[in-house]
């Protein structure tokens, strides 16, 4: 499949290298996506070679996300320039549920941002809460993922080109203001930009299990063993990833609502991509960027609570040891601390939850995040 026709309308509606003891650490799986570094000129996400006049995009069919589990939500779509300096557009696929007529709005808005390799799929037991308490809710999928178009060249998805489709997608196109953000992961990579980039879009943030590194930091045995198997799995499947960041089994229905996306490995593009992108030293595309995003988030009074879960899962493979070279960062720490907003916040760890907090407590982070907007509301 090609990128979409100009006239297509904007509306409508654990594998053996992850083990259940051994997984992604908790508040660093949206960090530990990624390292295998390439050249300068590779990592940069564009290709050596003049690009193509048009993006190959592929886009998954709709018979994939019939009859999901638990995932009733109608689709609505935007489209948002693909960013190659071709013209073309990249169709971007959000939920969008409201409160009934039944139900006394609230007013807020509230942005729901998943990362690697999920999408909106992970919020389905965190939106129902929040919109019965009159909220708005927003969850779309980042470009590459759920029901988004996926470029099928590794080299179309680079960091800041993600920033770009969100933004777009979420301010230019849908307009929205007085945002609560809820970011998860890679979500939190992206959207901790746009906070930066964009302060009066947002009334206030819930940070889980995420953060915003600038490649200063070592990031650890953790964060390379992670890197080497989304390079090397084959196959690379979202289900088993998720699995693996929980503290429970998932059935097969719910592992196959995270699998719908990728139909084959064709689509796993953008998957396999984002944990190359993380920065992680000092000439990665996205360190002066997210560095100068932290000298701006450094100076926020927007309220930012921290919802991190409670279970620091170590790694894929990592032997049972002490061994401190495996120690994963603090990152809630550095954002309680660094952001102003954050100070006198009751922050909250989730109990009996892995890295996929939404997926083991999703009614209980939808709780936190409506009690947060209710004792700041002004």
């Amino acid at each position: 499949m090609t990128a979409h026709r100009p006239d297509d309308r904007d509306d409508a509606s654990a594998p053996a290298f992850l083990t259940r003891r051994h997984m992604l650490g908790a508040g660093t799986a949206a960090a530990a996506s990624g390292l295998l570094r390439f050249p300068p000129s590779a990592h940069d996400g564009h290709p050596r070679s003049a690009p193509s006049p048009h993006m190959k995009v592929v886009r998954t069919p709709e018979s994939r996300f019939r009859d999901l589990a638990d995932y009733p939500f109608e689709p609505h779509y935007v489209h948002v320039d693909a960013g190659d300096g071709s013209g073309d557009r990249l169709r971007v696929h959000y939920v969008d549920e409201r409160p009934a007529a039944a139900v006394r709005p609230s007013g807020q808005t509230v942005l729901l941002l998943h990362g690697e390799p999920s999408w909106s799929y992970l919020y389905r037991h965190v939106i129902p809460p929040l919109v019965a308490a009159g909220h708005r809710c927003v969850a779309p999928d980042l470009v590459g993922f759920g029901r988004s178009d996926k470029p099928a060249s590794r080299f179309a998805y680079t960091y800041q080109r993600h920033v770009d489709w969100l933004r777009e997608a979420v301010f230019d196109r849908l307009d929205l203001h007085d945002v609560t953000m809820v970011c998860h992961d890679w979500g939190g990579l992206l959207g901790l930009r746009l906070l930066a980039e964009h302060p009066g879009r947002f009334r206030r943030v819930v940070a889980t299990n995420t953060y915003l590194p600038t490649g200063d930091q070592d990031v650890g045995r953790a964060f390379h063993a992670w890197t080497q198997y989304s390079q090397r799995a084959d196959p690379f499947d979202a289900g088993s990833v998720v699995e693996a960041g929980t503290l429970g089994e998932l059935s097969p229905a719910v592992k196959a609502g995270y699998d719908a996306p990728f139909p084959d490995e064709s689509y796993r593009q953008g998957a396999r991509q984002f944990p190359l992108l993380v920065p992680t030293t000092a000439w990665d595309e996205a360190t002066v960027p997210n560095r100068n995003a932290w000298a701006v988030l450094q100076t926020l009074s927007i309220p930012f609570l921290c919802a991190f879960s409670d279970h620091v899962i170590l790694l894929p493979q990592a032997p049972d040891t002490d061994d401190p070279s495996y120690a994963v960062p603090n990152p809630d720490q550095w954002l309680r601390e660094r952001i102003p907003g954050a100070h006198g916040q009751p922050h909250t760890t989730i109990a009996d939850a892995g890295h996929f907090v939404q997926e083991d407590q999703g009614p209980r982070l939808a709780a936190i995040v409506n009690a947060f907007i209710e004792s700041t509301r002004w």
